[in-house]
């Protein structure tokens, strides 16, 4: 199933909203819906060339000219740092943050930090940028932080001593734990947040036809083009964070996963509290940050 039933007129003038990773995949078609509803939008990618050429195709598409690029490399925290001091001082507002980009089973390697880069890029630097863009979203409220995860949760457990797959590294499982660490991330900032006008929403996009799969051996690319039929597009995989941000009434379900434009169940590891926090402060302590 697909969101093929769920359609919104909702329209976002006067809004702004940020989007990491949206060059490409779900987080273009994502920029490209919410620029036809009239929001401004601030693209926030590691490729500027990849990404010029996808406003200018957004642009021609919509005729929304509040679009702007800004460079974001998520394996980089001194470049998360630069790009949230720009928002900071040229944005007023930020009423829907999606931290949507990620890569997927890569080879193991290491972000500019040391991190193992899927914890790295997934997880730990979009919990940098959200915790210092933070501020400035709930200035904006009633805003929302969309956290764009996978059912790929659901594949393994958090490896709290082992939290950098230093001592082993299985490319699925590090996956795994990533979008478990977004899950879980996303119910313990809505937690934070109660009251503040913030509503936080953690989800699966389905399996879907995009780049992500850049990393996979011949024979994984070979058999998602076989079974194409049932993936998603990336303008079907779009439509649950376009629901996310944008469904009304909402609010009430923060901290919710949702997939197939609707709340869904998410694994009995991703509801555990105690995980949760133990994940908080480590990852506070790995990004040298205090986030009460």
């Amino acid at each position: 199933m697909c969101c093929n039933r769920w359609s919104s007129d909702e329209r976002l003038e006067g809004k702004t909203v940020i989007i990491t990773g949206a060059n490409t995949g779900i987080g273009k078609e994502t920029a490209r819906d919410l620029a036809r509803r009239g929001a401004r939008i601030v693209m926030a990618c590691r490729d500027l060339e990849r990404a010029e050429e996808a406003k200018q195709d957004i642009l021609e598409d919509t005729g929304n000219e509040n679009l702007v690029i800004r460079k974001l490399d998520l394996s980089d925290t001194k470049s998360i740092r630069a790009f949230a001091e720009v928002i900071n001082k040229e944005e007023k507002q930020v009423n829907i943050l999606i931290n949507n980009a990620g890569i997927m089973m890569c080879p193991y390697s290491k972000t500019a930090d040391g991190f193992e880069m899927q914890l790295g890029v997934n997880h730990l630097g979009h919990f940098l940028l959200t915790h210092l863009l933070l501020d400035l979203i709930k200035r904006s409220a009633p805003s929302r932080i969309v956290v764009v995860a996978s059912v790929a949760h659901t594949w393994t457990g958090l490896r709290l001593d082992d939290i950098n797959s230093e001592r082993s590294y299985d490319t699925m499982k590090a996956y795994g734990q990533s979008k478990l660490a977004n899950v879980l991330f996303a119910r313990s900032l809505a937690k934070r947040l109660h009251g503040t006008g913030v509503s936080v929403f953690s989800l699966h996009p389905g399996v879907v036809q995009s780049d992500l799969w850049r990393h996979q051996h011949q024979c994984i690319q070979a058999a998602v083009k076989i079974f194409r039929i049932f993936t998603k597009t990336t303008v079907e995989g779009a439509q649950t964070t376009i629901y996310c941000a944008v469904e009304r009434g909402l609010e009430s379900q923060s901290g919710g996963y949702f997939s197939d434009c609707a709340a869904a169940r998410c694994s009995r590891a991703a509801s555990n509290d105690d995980s949760a926090q133990k994940l908080w402060e480590i990852s506070c302590t790995l990004l040298g940050i205090t986030w009460d």
